[in-house]
């Protein structure tokens, strides 16, 4: 009975999203509120550190740097409805789940080996 009112309450799958991955550098666009009613879509460039859960709670996390140096996380619900769209600049070779040793590296040790597919 429990699953059969978990299935109820899912939210539905966006199509239009990519299959991500932990490595891969993003773009997401994200709908944020400006004032009372206007909308407007925000781009933020990063690489995922992380990907956890899953079904409706599945979330990842977006690093990037912000200027001075600074590094901003960012969590989003892979099911949101402000996720606009996802483009994939890169994909990385990883051999983590979790890359939180990034957190400390900046410059040329912050960089990951590309992953290349032959079409």
């Amino acid at each position: 009975m429990s699953d059969l009112l978990l299935q109820a309450f899912e939210a539905p799958v966006n199509e239009k999203l990519p299959r991500l991955r932990v490595g891969d550098s993003v773009t997401v666009y994200v709908r944020i509120n400006v004032g009372d009613k206007n909308e407007r879509t925000q781009m933020i460039r990063g690489m995922i550190i992380r990907m956890s859960g899953g079904g409706n709670n599945e979330s990842f996390t977006v690093r990037r740097i912000a200027p001075g140096g600074v590094g901003v996380e960012l969590t989003y619900l892979t099911r949101s409805p402000r996720i606009e769209r996802i483009e994939i600049q890169r994909h990385a070779h990883v051999r983590r789940a979790k890359l939180y040793f990034m957190r400390e590296r900046s410059g040329k040790s912050a960089r990951l080996r590309e992953k290349r597919y032959d079409l």
